[in-house]
This record gives structure tokens, sequence and C-alpha cells, in this order.
């Protein structure tokens, strides 16, 4: 999927008037409005770490401050787009993460501990067996709680996420896909997991209606079959923004707060996934 630089994006958001609007708990609210515009992680505060498996996949991590003892802490993991391809372990950070480190900056800033990761892929593409091992292998390093691990991403990211959920729907509290595309097809067994999908009405590269013009089609018609078969999933749409409207979304109020609101009823053993094709569990229990 050819990315455009996020940067290009130059909507912002008010986030006083947000903000005001919000009923939101008054230190979620207070913490939200301090981190607005404030950038406060610097690529280098996120460790350099690759799989111990034989995929040997690379992934930048941090862990936000505010862990009271032996707590677990919910997992973000964030996929990039094609233009951030490679295996330096440094490229998916570009563009502030294409705004996905703005989640890290409001967790700081409001001392709500969490453990973010960004793991590199190649070939535009994002293997749900790759995601896997990601957080599997984060899952050994850091203190996670495994029924609440979210998946994020942008354009083939969030084809990942997307593929990924498809895979594994049991396994993840919830998914926020940013300017993706899949196939209307094998929906259904995720129609029970919390979802946040963001798309530029113009979007120039990912069209928000019929994707690429082929089987996988743009947030909009997903959104719809969704609900048709009694799915809830929340959607923003952006109706003049075009394919990178992520700094934007990412910038959400609401959205950190309803992320960490998600969790599975039973976690995955992340060490014994079924192969992806396998038939997914039906009948998910889940809090919201």
């Amino acid at each position: 999927m050819r990315n455009l630089l996020a940067g290009k994006w130059s909507e912002v958001l008010d986030e006083a008037d947000v903000l005001s609007k919000m009923r939101l708990p008054g230190w979620i609210a207070a913490a939200l409005f301090a981190a607005a515009g404030a950038q406060a992680v610097e690529n280098d505060s996120l460790e350099k770490v690759w799989t111990a498996d034989a995929l040997h996949v690379p992934y930048r991590a941090i862990q936000t401050p505010g862990r009271i003892g032996q707590e677990r802490l919910p997992l973000v993991v964030f996929l990039h787009g094609d233009w951030q391809d490679g295996e330096n372990n440094e490229s998916q950070l570009a563009g502030y993460g294409n705004g996905s480190l703005l989640l890290v900056d409001q967790a700081i800033h409001g001392n709500i501990p969490l453990v973010y990761v960004a793991p590199q892929t190649t070939h535009s593409y994002w293997p749900p067996d790759r995601v896997a091992a990601v957080v599997r292998d984060a899952l050994g390093r850091y203190p996670i709680d495994p029924r609440r691990i979210y998946l994020t991403g942008i354009s083939d990211g969030g084809s990942g996420v997307w593929d990924t959920l498809k895979t594994w729907p049991e396994c993840f509290a919830a998914g926020v896909p940013m300017s993706g595309m899949t196939e209307a097809a094998g929906l259904a067994p995720i129609a029970r997991v919390p979802l946040w999908v963001f798309h530029g009405a113009k979007d120039n590269d990912t069209d928000v209606e019929t994707g690429y013009g082929g089987a996988m089609v743009g947030s909009r018609a997903i959104v719809r079959d969704l609900r048709a078969i009694g799915g809830e999933p929340r959607y923003t749409e952006y109706p003049t923004g075009m394919h990178p409207i992520w700094h934007h979304a990412y910038s959400t109020p609401e959205l950190l707060p309803w992320l960490l609101n998600q969790r599975v009823g039973t976690a995955c053993d992340f060490s014994h996934l079924p192969p992806p094709g396998f038939a997914p569990v039906t009948g998910l229990s889940r809090n919201r």
C-alpha cells in the first residue's frame, strides 16, 4: 500500500474543545488535556528488540511508568505501513510512529502504565504469524496482561490488524485499524471484537469504500457489513481526510481510555496458537 507521509496531514484537533464536550472521568480528561500537543517520547527511549524465534522479527518497545507492585499491564501493538518496511528496527518509528506514539505520550502524562511495541515487517504485508511472534516475545519480556492486548495499525498495518483479528479473534481485546482494507468474507468471527475504525472520506490511496477495487474493500464497507451481522464497531470518518489521517486519529482523546477498558474473558496461550486458517473459537466472552 502506497503510504503518504504522515507529516503531510495538517489538520489539527482542537483538544480543548473536544475535551470540554466529552464526559470523561476528571483524572483522564486532565491527563489527556496535558498531553495534547506534547511529544514526550524520543526514539532512543524505545528498546530495540528482536524476537527470539526463527522469524527474528525486529520491534521497538517501551513500558510507561506508573506500575504498582506486580500489576500486569496492557499491551498496545502498532503495525506500520509499507514505506516503513525493512529490517533496520528504526523506520517504523518515523513520523512519531505515524502518530501512534501519541498514545504513549498520553499514558506518560497520565501516569498510566502500559507496554507499547512497534514491530517491523517486509514486502508490504503483515502475516498474522509475524504479529503473534512479537506478542509472544513481548509476553516473555514485559509484565503484560494477556487479557488486554490491543492491535492498531495504519494503511498496510490497518489491513494487518484486520487479517490478524480474523485469524485469532479470541486473542485480542480490541482493534483500531486506520486507512486499511480487508475482504468482506470472514468478518463474522470478529463481529464481537471491540473495534474503532478510522478512515478519510477522500483517501487517495485506499478508497474508503472500494479499497483497491478488488476483493478487499475499504473501512466504510467493512463497518457496514459488520453492523449488518450484529457487530457494533465504532467508526470515525474524516470528511476531508485523505490517506494519512493517523496523527489526527491517534490524537482522539477518548481513544486510549476506550482501549484500556477492553479485555477478553479468557487469555490465549500465544505459545500454542492454532495455525492461520484454523476454525476460530465462537461464543467469545468479553468485558467491555
